[in-house]
């Protein structure tokens, strides 16, 4: 290369990088037939961070301030440094950018219901979704292991594997936190502190830092939930099997109510709800006998024990619950009202 060759060469005098608001991480800066010039001034705003890379290797990384660019600050930055060889470097020389703010409202979630370990229910499959933030905390890192050598890397070209290590980690997570699904679903704030405890050193080992995590919502499956929502019933009725079955007979009534009436109208749709009646009301007599049977027996077994005024006060209350949906005539009602408020006495 001849010394008018090196002159007409283009230098850069001044490096910096003012992002786009376009999602970037990381971005080259071009030095395509271009060099730079020996003490040109390297801008790093706060929210970013600079890496050299020489020779394919991380030389240095820059935090925000203004540098002046010397052989004492980085190796083999110009041709200026090679007068002994003709100008004729042997030595590449690359600049990258990465933006430290934080990426915020990224989303997570499941696509699909995932096992998990259960310390109530032995095993359940769950739904969860919420959003997170990160940030990059080590530009060497995430430069050699995530972004590499792409004039320009974004938060979507990320997104798919961040999704992808969270829901690896969620069963560790739970297992480890060791809290019940029920306690996660009324407490997701304490789930997500698990989520981000479990997350830390995945997300530190690409050179990110996992800066907030929320649960928007935790979920059974339909079929599930379905079967939940029968165990908390049962947990209202104390257990009592007699009392349940009323329970799901009286709730069964509205919806026997609304498919009769979409069914059809006329003698045979009156007929079918004369019929369904008359088998509801068998059900219902059925499981009214075996309740009061039972309520009876278990009565006789407890004569020598002391009742309390809040059970009879509660045995009322679902009594005249029974009363209200057309299970228990007055009558009967009045005779169990009298026979109970007598133990008070």
């Amino acid at each position: 290369m001849s010394l008018m060759d090196f002159i007409k060469k283009q230098f850069i005098d001044i490096i910096q990088w003012t992002e786009a608001g376009d999602g970037t991480l990381a971005w080259r800066f071009p030095m395509q037939d271009m060099e730079i010039q020996y003490g040109a001034s390297l801008t790093v705003r706060e929210s970013q961070m600079a890496v050299f890379v020489n020779e394919g290797k991380v030389a240095d990384v820059f935090g925000p301030g203004m540098y002046k660019l010397t052989t004492q600050t980085i190796p083999v930055l110009t041709y200026l440094k090679n007068w002994d060889k003709l100008f004729e470097s042997p030595f590449k020389s690359d600049l990258y950018f990465f933006s430290t703010r934080q990426q915020v409202d990224q989303r997570w979630g499941t696509p699909q219901p995932i096992t998990i370990r259960d310390k109530d229910f032995g095993a359940v499959r769950l739904r969860a979704f919420g959003n997170y933030n990160y940030s990059i905390a080590d530009a060497k890192t995430f430069h050699t292991k995530i972004s590499g050598t792409r004039d320009s890397y974004g938060v979507s070209d990320l997104d798919g594997q961040l999704r992808g290590l969270i829901l690896q980690h969620i069963s560790d997570a739970i297992a480890q936190s060791g809290i019940a699904f029920l306690d996660l679903a009324s407490n997701q704030t304490e789930f997500a502190r698990a989520l981000v405890t479990e997350l830390t050193p995945a997300f530190e080992a690409i050179g990110l830092k996992l800066e907030g995590m929320t649960v928007q919502n935790l979920s059974l499956p339909e079929e599930l939930q379905k079967l939940l929502d029968q165990r908390i019933g049962m947990g209202m009725v104390g257990g009592d099997m007699g009392k349940f079955m009323q329970y799901q007979a009286a709730q069964a009534i509205p919806e026997m109510a609304k498919g009769v009436g979409a069914g059809g109208g006329g003698v045979a749709g009156d007929a079918m709800g004369l019929g369904a009646g008359l088998a509801m009301g068998q059900v219902l007599a059925q499981n009214l006998q075996q309740g009061l049977q039972s309520g009876a027996t278990a009565s006789a077994a407890a004569q020598a024990a002391a009742v309390r005024p809040d059970d009879v006060m509660a045995t009322l209350e679902k009594l005249g619950e029974l009363k209200a949906k057309g299970i228990l005539t007055q009558e009967e009602f009045d005779a169990k009202k009298t026979e109970l408020l007598k133990k008070l006495v």
